[in-house]
């Protein structure tokens, strides 16, 4: 008597099953074949570009025994300092000198014992645009807040006015890599079979900032010593291509 004639049936239907599936599949049509001769690549194109937006954070820092009374003494510096800000920026082009208030705060502040010992607040005012000198001069007008930090960036209208330079190149620099790549393997033509474009970073990358101490801050009237930088504008194509013999 044979022995395990349960397991014998059962593998040969598991096999009879495999060689239909793989003769359905073979002979399905419509399905594409297999990609052959594939190969990813990426390329990569730069550009330095003169930093055209300029951010300065005039703050006060405040200290008392009287939560109101010391919410009016940030209110009245506020207040003062962002009467100066919007006579220098009215009538100015758009972006040219842009001025919001910043954070408004207070908070209890406590001794070693771990009492209250009064409160602290803080209130701020933003400064930002592309007139740099415009910005420079006004920091150094406003007497009520100091200067608490200030940095360069790159606008979305610089990156844009670049960003097409930067991408047409890499992607010309792709399609020599590509070039490339098929005679370093003895192939004569390729075809691109996917493609994405990607940029460094987003349209405006977080400000880079400066801590200046108030002790520093500069004198009535004078201006604010900035000096711009540059950033770097970066677009990297990638993707695969598909070899084809000459």
């Amino acid at each position: 008597m044979p022995r395990h004639p349960v397991r014998r049936l059962a593998a040969a239907t598991i096999l009879a099953t495999l060689a239909a599936v793989t003769a359905a599949r073979a002979q399905a049509p419509g399905l594409p074949p297999p990609p052959q001769n594939v190969v990813s690549l990426s390329a990569t194109a730069s550009a330095q570009v003169p930093q055209d937006w300029l951010t300065v954070v005039l703050a006060t820092t405040r200290e008392g025994a009287d939560p109101a009374a010391l919410q009016a003494q940030l209110k009245q510096a506020l207040d003062a300092a962002l009467s100066e800000a919007r006579r220098a920026a009215a009538g100015r082009e758009p972006q040219a000198l842009e001025v919001q208030t910043g954070g408004f705060s207070l908070s209890p502040r406590y001794g070693r014992d771990g009492r209250m010992s009064g409160w602290s607040g803080r209130a701020e005012l933003v400064l930002q645009g592309r007139d740099t000198a415009a910005i420079a001069q006004l920091a150094g007008r406003i007497q009520t807040l100091s200067v608490a930090s200030t940095g360069f960036s790159l606008s979305r209208e610089g990156r844009e006015k670049v960003e097409s330079q930067v991408v047409a190149e890499a992607i010309a620099r792709f399609r020599t890599r590509a070039d490339e790549v098929g005679r370093a393997f003895g192939f004569g033509t390729w075809s691109l079979r996917e493609v994405n474009v990607q940029t460094d970073s987003p349209m405006v990358p977080p400000m880079a900032r400066m801590r200046v101490a108030a002790a520093m801050a500069p004198p009535a009237d004078e201006p604010l010593p900035v000096e711009a930088g540059k950033a770097t504008v970066s677009v990297t194509v990638s993707g695969s291509i598909a070899l084809a013999p000459r």
